[in-house]
C-alpha cells in the first residue's frame, strides 16, 4: 500500500465511508486553495505595480 492509498483510506474513514463526502471535502479544499492562490497572485501583481519600472522594463 502506498502513502497515497493510506491517505485515501484515512479520508474515507474520516467521512464514515461516505465517498460523496470525501469528494465534497476535496472539492471544498481545492476551492479554498484556488482562492488563496488568486489572492497571492493579486498581492504579487500589486507589489510589482508599486515598484518603479527601470529604464529597460518590459510592460505587459
Amino acid at each position: 500500500m502506498t502513502q497515497l492509498d493510506s491517505e485515501i483510506d484515512d479520508l474515507i474513514v474520516a467521512c464514515h465511508g461516505d465517498i460523496r463526502g470525501v469528494v465534497g471535502a476535496l472539492i471544498m479544499v481545492n476551492r479554498q486553495l484556488e482562492t488563496e492562490l488568486a489572492e497571492l497572485k493579486a498581492q504579487l501583481i500589486a507589489a510589482r505595480a508599486v515598484e518603479a519600472p527601470g529604464p529597460h522594463a518590459v510592460l505587459h
